[in-house]
């Protein structure tokens, strides 16, 4: 794996910046009400179109054919049958992208198709949320209103600009709530400044340690632990700087999430650094996507939900070598996870015997993920191999043999 594809992690963060103003100027129109209802709709769904145009170019359609097919089908097929419809659009969709753009997205001097692709996935997640939501009954479609104002809402919240090339998933009904609130400036651009020096902060770590780790190349023996490690934390640091971006984006326009339901706060920041369970990490890496999947899949799921979950998380991600390889590991480390924490603390009566094991416990779960973002990220089987046969496959191994002796 080249130190330039690990670095280069999804490149869209200048269109992200480039829509802040955008977003700065639609949530002051908002706030001093010179926007109706209806024009917030247009505002937040040409922003969309365009940003995407930007970015994606004529890959653009591949977005907008699986939106307006979702648009349709809740419009002409009933409550009940919308979400197996949308599911089944969605996620074909999106695979047949997948595979016509697995070779160009590989092509960094034309980000677009990767940037195509990671619309599409968060086009998923809006399109099945919402078919989650109306199916259970926490949303309702109005029947007797116009179909303009049926189908702009729609629309709106499918490709508005703030959330189309990242950020936490916004359910509908908050979608609809924000913009129909004319909200107070001084708040969300507050936090929005603090989420940005704390991008900022990140993006400087990341450079640092780029620099110091670039000229690492190769591992032998015991020396691959540290390797893979220092592979994935910049790797770790691209995604947490794009989610405080992310977050931040959505601040400006209107649309924070709550108290708790954004990807990353700061509080999940030290969460995910300090924790020792590697079930605790898996719960509040992306958090919005995580509570996404558990209900999407995990609690509608009667066998081996857990399972399921990480095997539906690799197809939604592209079901790469890597990728179906590093989502089951994850799946069979987390079950091995609540086993092993389980029996351990049981164990540990006195301080210095729960000192060493959660020292211990915190050092393997580093290790454990840093060698399943690494394998998420390998594009190769040969570089897959590679992995499998170095010495950071140890802990995984035992962590899988200790799975199976507890069971």
């Amino acid at each position: 794996m080249r130190w330039a594809d690990l670095l280069v992690l999804l490149p869209a963060a200048p269109y992200r910046l480039a829509a802040f103003p955008f977003a700065l100027v639609f949530h002051f129109l908002c706030a001093s009400g010179h926007l109706s209802l209806t024009a917030r709709y247009i505002f937040l769904l040409a922003g969309g179109c365009l940003l995407a145009g930007t970015a994606m170019g004529s890959y653009t359609v591949l977005l907008l054919i699986p939106a307006a097919g979702s648009v349709l089908i809740h419009l002409f097929v009933s409550p009940t049958s919308a979400l197996t419809w949308v599911f089944a659009l969605q996620m074909s969709w999106q695979t047949l992208c997948h595979l016509a753009l697995s070779s160009q997205e590989l092509n960094m001097q034309d980000a677009r198709p990767a940037f195509a692709l990671s619309a599409i996935m968060l086009l998923t997640q809006k399109a099945t949320s919402l078919a989650l939501d109306i199916h259970e009954g926490l949303v309702s479609l109005q029947q007797g209103r116009g179909l303009l104002q049926r189908v702009l809402p729609l629309c709106s919240y499918l490709l508005f600009f703030p959330a189309l090339l990242g950020g936490p998933l916004c359910s509908f009904s908050r979608f609809q709530a924000q913009a129909e609130s004319s909200g107070t400036l001084p708040i969300p651009l507050r936090a929005a400044g603090q989420r940005c020096l704390g991008a900022l902060a990140l993006q400087g770590l990341r450079v640092g340690l780029a620099t110091g780790l670039g000229a690492r190349q190769g591992c032998a023996g015991w020396g691959c632990l540290p390797h893979v490690w220092a592979q994935a934390l910049p790797l770790r640091l691209a995604y947490y700087l794009h989610w405080v971006l992310d977050e931040a984006l959505l601040e400006v326009a209107g649309f924070g999430p709550e108290a708790g339901q954004g990807d990353l706060s700061f509080h999940d920041l030290w969460t995910l650094e300090t924790t020792h369970r590697l079930a605790v990490f898996t719960r509040t890496w992306n958090k919005s996507t995580s509570r996404w999947l558990r209900r999407l899949v995990f609690q509608r799921c009667p066998i081996q939900p857990l399972l399921a979950t990480f095997a539906f998380s690799a197809w939604w991600h592209g079901l790469r070598p890597g990728q179906v390889f590093g989502f089951l590991c994850w799946a069979v480390m987390v079950e091995a996870d609540y086993r092993i924490h389980t029996f351990l603390s049981a164990q540990a009566t006195t301080q210095g015997v729960k000192l060493l094991y959660c020292g211990t416990t915190w050092v393997f779960t580093q290790l454990i993920v840093a060698y399943i973002l690494v394998a998420v990220e390998t594009e190769s089987f040969s570089t897959l191999r590679l992995l499998w046969t170095s010495c950071s496959s140890i802990l995984p191994l035992c962590y899988g043999l200790a799975l199976l002796l507890l069971l």
